[in-house]
Formats: structure tokens, C-alpha cells, sequence
């Protein structure tokens, strides 16, 4: 999952969407108003998306080791991106520097995080899981800030902010407070993953550009599973795992809808309704992931995690809204050098 961040046509305007980038030529006038065929593909991509959690638990559970696991899961979703990119007859970059840039993009958007994430749910629920990762956009607006002048923080953002790491610490506070190791544990490394998915975001902005969006999905997928297959065959045996029932569900779930064709929606609904219109999943994501941790686990959803859920939530749309945009602080752009004046926001 990669969170970007998008330029409007008044300014930029921070959006979030699960996508390695948006398709270059992107204007508003290029945007449809969504049609109930939209509207459904995007509630059926964040049931994907918001499902994944629960099915990188089923996995765990039924022996999978992380590095495994996640390659397995990987193979799946490349074979299915290579696929469309080779029908489709996409152009490949024929700058050697872009696909460095796509391998770090697969460390830091996949290799990381993914470990991270599966890692943590050995003693984590999903659902807090797709809680916290849901706190994502957040991170993206104070790290933007920090590198980009046309990405202030402004009152709103940061009332968001305040809000929504707030909620994080609500939810993570029983974990903290009954002092149980791999909890801790799991839990850190979750806001571990979502502060790199933050920086992920930042980087993409910053050197993937002019890409069609199905090249950097399916070169970052590449790179990513060639790492993890290594770092699997170094510190597991995955030839000698045993592959139940539940096990192969779990990662043939998450290859074909987590890692594949959730891209393939996601690329549509960027191209037809715009990605602030698609960002409505950061506000979907950690609803499904707590409806399907309790349907599948049994997952008892508590008032901390009611509460903090609900702050996350609402500070995400609070640093999306366009109440408040006074500027508070962030990178200042440099000087226009004909006037020597900063230019305007």
C-alpha cells in the first residue's frame, strides 16, 4: 500500500490514496463525477485493502513465516501486474536512475512495512493493525511539510494532527500499559510501518515522475519480492513449509486481491474520479479492518479502540478539510529572483 501526495489545480492539495503514482497529464477537467459503477469498485477495493490485515493474520496463524508469507503473497501480485503490463505493451523507463529509484520506492513502500506489519501481527489484532496504519496521512503532512514549500502546515493540519496521533496513543495505551512484551512490541513496529509509508509517500513526490502508474506497481512489486525471497531463504526454509487450507486462502487473498487486482482498480479510479475522490479510503480502511478481525478472529473491539478509531478518523479528514488553511509553519519557498519575494501560497 502507498499513500502520494497530489497537486490540484489551486495549489497543491495534500490527497491520499493507496498508489505507487498518479498517471502523468492529471487535470481536473480530466475528472468524471463519479458513476455507481465508481462507487462500487471503490467500496470493493477498500474491502481488499481493509480485508488484508485480517487474512496476513490468517496466515500466521496457520504457520506461515513472515518472510514467506509476504514473498509468496508478492509472486502472486507480480505475476498478475506483469501480466497486464505486458498485454498492455507498457513502455519501460530507459533511464537506469528510475529503477534505482523504483528499487528504494520497493524497500521503503513494501519490504519495510510489509515485514513490519506481518511481524507485528503475531501479537497484535488486525484490526488495531489497520488502525494505525490508517494514521498514515498524517505522518505524510508533517513530513511534507518539513521537505516541500507548496506543503505548509496550516491550522487545520495541525488540529489533525494533534488529533489523530492522539487517537494512536488511545489505541496503543493497553498494550502499554499492561506491559506485555510482544504487544509492545507489535505495536511499535505498526507505527513503525506507518511513519515509513510516510516517508515512501515523500519520496515518490519527490524522484518518480513521468511514469505511467503501472510501472512503478509492478517494478516496485519485482524488486520487493526479490528481496524478501532472499531474506527468506536466509533466516526460514519456505521449501520445507507446510501449506494448509487456510494458508494457501490467505496468500493467494492477499496476492490476487491485496497485491493485484487492487492496483488495477485503484489505477482506474484515480484516472476517472481523481485521487482526492479515491482518498476516501483512508477513512474506510480501519472500519473493515476492525468488522473483519471481529468476523474472522473474534476480535473484541473495545472503547479504546472505539475512541481512538474515531480520532484517527477524524483527524485525517480534519488535515483534508479546507476549514482552517491559515499557514502555521513548513519549508518556505525560495525567493522569486526577480522580486526577491517569496511566492505566493
Amino acid at each position: 500500500m502507498t499513500y502520494l501526495i497530489r497537486r490540484g489545480a489551486r495549489g497543491s492539495r495534500k490527497v491520499l490514496a493507496h498508489s505507487p503514482r498518479p498517471s502523468p497529464g492529471y487535470t481536473p477537467a480530466m475528472i468524471a463525477r463519479p458513476t455507481r459503477t465508481d462507487w462500487i469498485l471503490l467500496l470493493t477495493l477498500g474491502l481488499m485493502w481493509g480485508t488484508s490485515y485480517a487474512f496476513i493474520k490468517l496466515g500466521i496463524e496457520n504457520g506461515l513465516p513472515t518472510f514467506t508469507l509476504i514473498a509468496t503473497r508478492l509472486l502472486i501480485g507480480f505475476v498478475l501486474l506483469a501480466t497486464v503490463v505486458i498485454v498492455a505493451r507498457e513502455p519501460l523507463p530507459r533511464n537506469p536512475r528510475v529503477y534505482v529509484n523504483l528499487l528504494i520506492m520497493a524497500v521503503i513502500n513494501i519490504v519495510i512495512p510489509f515485514t513490519l506489519i506481518t511481524s507485528a501481527e503475531r501479537s497484535v489484532p488486525s484490526a488495531i493493525a489497520a488502525i494505525i496504519n490508517g494514521a498514515v496521512p498524517l505522518v505524510v503532512i508533517l513530513l511534507a511539510a518539513l521537505t516541500f514549500p507548496d506543503e505548509p502546515i496550516t491550522l487545520n493540519r495541525l488540529v489533525g494532527l494533534l488529533v489523530g496521533y492522539a487517537g494512536v496513543v488511545v489505541i496503543v495505551y493497553p498494550g502499554l500499559a499492561t506491559s506485555t512484551g510482544g504487544q509492545i512490541s507489535g505495536e511499535l513496529a505498526l507505527v513503525g510501518s506507518t511513519i515509513v509509508y510516510g516517508i515512501g509517500a515523500v519520496f515518490a513526490r519527490a524522484k518518480i515522475r513521468g511514469l505511467r502508474p503501472m510501472i512503478p506497481a509492478v517494478f516496485q512489486v519485482g524488486f520487493a519480492f526479490v528481496i524478501i525471497t532472499v531474506l527468506a531463504f536466509v533466516n526460514e526454509r519456505p521449501l520445507d513449509v507446510t501449506w494448509n487450507t487456510d494458508a494457501l486462502i490467505a496468500v493467494i487473498w492477499l496476492g490476487i486481491f491485496g497485491s493485484g487486482l487492487a492496483y488495477l482498480l485503484n489505477f482506474r479510479l484515480l484516472g476517472r474520479i481523481g485521487a482526492t475522490r479515491t482518498s476516501i479510503l483512508a477513512y474506510f480502511l480501519p472500519i473493515v479492518g476492525i468488522i473483519s478481525g471481529a468476523i474472522m478472529f473474534g476480535e473484541t473491539i473495545d472503547l479504546y479502540v472505539v475512541i481512538g478509531t474515531a480520532m484517527v478518523i477524524g483527524g485525517v479528514a480534519l488535515v483534508n478539510s479546507r476549514l482552517g488553511e491559515r499557514r502555521i509553519f513548513g519549508r518556505r519557498p525560495a525567493p522569486d529572483a526577480s522580486t526577491g519575494r517569496e511566492p505566493a501560497a
